[in-house]
C-alpha cells in the first residue's frame, strides 16, 4: 500500500507542475493590467510612470514570463509564498488564510448532512424498488440534478430570509459586534443554514441514486440470496452483506464529492456572500488579481488530484480482491 501511494504521489508532481505551467501562461494573456490596478488615478503623467516601475518591479512583472513563472516556483516551494494579491494589496496566502478556513467549515456540514442523507435514502430506495418512495425519491433526486444551484439559493433567500425573516440573507457573523462565546456560535449556525441546505440538496441529488443502483445490483447478487436462504434477517442482509458490497462503487462518488465541494460551491458561496474560497476566486476574476486567480485555481487542481488520489486508495481498502501493488 506505501509503495503504491508513493508511485501515484510520483505520478501526480508533473501533473501539478503541467497544471501550473498552463494556469501561470493563461494568467499572462489575460486582459487587463493588475499594476496600473492598484496605483491611485489621481497623480501626475511623471509620478504615475515612477509609481508603476516600482509596482511592476515590486510584483516581478518586469521579469520576462519564464523568470517569473521560475520565481514564483520557487516561492511556493522554497519560501511557502503564493504572490501578491493586487486586489487585496497584501500576500495571497494571507488573503485566502480566513477564507478558506469558512470553506472547509462550510463543507464539513456539507458532507456530514449529505452523506446521513444520502446512504439510507439511497438503501430505501433500492429495498423499495418501484414502490411510491422508490419514484417518489427519483422524481426529487432529478429535479435536485437538473435545477442550478443558483435557484435554489435564491428561492431559499426569498423564502426564509425575505418572506419569513427567520434568516439572515446572507453576509459572516460579525464577531467584533457579537464577541465570543453562545452568541457567536448562534450567530454562525443561522448565516450557515441556508448555504449549507443548498449545497447538500445539490450533492444529495447524484449521490442518492449511485447508492441506490449500487444496491440493487447487490441485492441481485447470489451471495444475498445465498443469506436468505440461511435464514438471516432482511436487516442482516441488506447491511452487513449487500450493502458492504455496495459501498465498493459508491465510494469513489463519495470522496469525490468530499473534495469537490471545494471547488463547487464558488456560485453558493457568491451569493450569499459567503467568505470562502468560492467568492475569493470570483471575486479575483472581476478584479483581475491574476496571482490570486492563479494560486486558486492551483489550489483547485491540488484538491482534485488529491481526491482521485484518495478515491483510489479508499476503493483499493474497501474491495479486498484489488491488490494495490
Amino acid at each position: 500500500m506505501l509503495k503504491y501511494i508513493i508511485k501515484r504521489i510520483i505520478i501526480l508532481i508533473p501533473v501539478v507542475i503541467l497544471i501550473s505551467m498552463v494556469l501561470f501562461g493563461i494568467s499572462r494573456i489575460m486582459p487587463g493590467d493588475p499594476v496600473r490596478a492598484m496605483l491611485p488615478t489621481n497623480l501626475k503623467p511623471d509620478q504615475y510612470q515612477t509609481a508603476y516601475n516600482v509596482m511592476e518591479r515590486k510584483l516581478g512583472r518586469d521579469k520576462s514570463v519564464p523568470e517569473q513563472y521560475f520565481r514564483w516556483v520557487k516561492n511556493i516551494v522554497v519560501d511557502r509564498e503564493l504572490g501578491y494579491s493586487t486586489m487585496y494589496n497584501r500576500p495571497v496566502k494571507e488573503a485566502i488564510g480566513q477564507p478558506l478556513v469558512n470553506t472547509i467549515i462550510l463543507n464539513m456540514f456539507v458532507n456530514f448532512f449529505y452523506l446521513a442523507l444520502a446512504l439510507p435514502i439511497g438503501i430505501k430506495m433500492a429495498t423499495k424498488r418501484g414502490s411510491l418512495i422508490d419514484n417518489t425519491a427519483q422524481v426529487i433526486s432529478l429535479v435536485l440534478y437538473s435545477v442550478p444551484s443558483f435557484f435554489f439559493a435564491l428561492s431559499l433567500i426569498f423564502i426564509f430570509g425575505c418572506t419569513l425573516g427567520w434568516l439572515p440573507l446572507g453576509g459572516m457573523p460579525n464577531k467584533t459586534l457579537l464577541g465570543e462565546g453562545l452568541p457567536l456560535l448562534i450567530a454562525w449556525a443561522r448565516h450557515l443554514v441556508l448555504p449549507v441546505v443548498t449545497l447538500t440538496l445539490i450533492s444529495l441529488a447524484t449521490a442518492m441514486r449511485y447508492v441506490r443502483n449500487a444496491m440493487i445490483d447487490a441485492l441481485s447478487q447470489d451471495y444475498v440470496r445465498t443469506a436468505r436462504s440461511k435464514g438471516l434477517s432482511e436487516k442482516v442482509v441488506i447491511y452487513s452483506h449487500a450493502f458492504r458490497n455496495a459501498l465498493i462503487p459508491t465510494s469513489t462518488i463519495i470522496v469525490s464529492t468530499f473534495f469537490l465541494l471545494f471547488a463547487g460551491a464558488t456560485i453558493t458561496e457568491t451569493i450569499f456572500q459567503y467568505n470562502g474560497i468560492g467568492r475569493v476566486m470570483f471575486m479575483a476574476v472581476m478584479g483581475r488579481d491574476t496571482m490570486m486567480i492563479i494560486s486558486v485555481n492551483l489550489f483547485y487542481a491540488v484538491v482534485n488530484v488529491t481526491a482521485v488520489l484518495v478515491a483510489d486508495i479508499i476503493y483499493g481498502l474497501v474491495d479486498p480482491r484489488i491488490k494495490l501493488k
